[in-house]
């Protein structure tokens, strides 16, 4: 028999789509809680693709990859407009 794993410590892809809401009110919003998931975040990418024995350049591309992405859309307004613009 299946124990049954009360809905704030269930994991994001073990959420039922008509659990979501009430899942994400029951997330710590304060800044430690923010500062904490950010933490657990880091280690386990950290120790996923960067503390290994035979790494690969894997977890670098996936760095640099988020930094181009999130430049581009930053700077999406100002890409918009200059991609109209003819330059003869």
């Amino acid at each position: 028999m299946a124990s049954v794993v009360p809905l704030k410590e269930k994991k994001l892809m073990d959420v039922k789509l008509t659990e979501l809401p009430s899942w994400i009110l029951m997330r710590d919003f304060t800044p430690s809680g923010i500062a904490g998931t950010f933490r657990r975040g880091y280690d386990r990418y950290y120790n996923k693709y960067i503390n290994v024995k035979k790494g690969s350049i894997a977890g670098v591309n996936m760095v640099l990859a988020c930094y181009v992405l999130f430049n581009y859309c930053r700077c999406y307004k100002e890409l918009k407009h200059e991609r109209r613009r003819k330059y003869h």
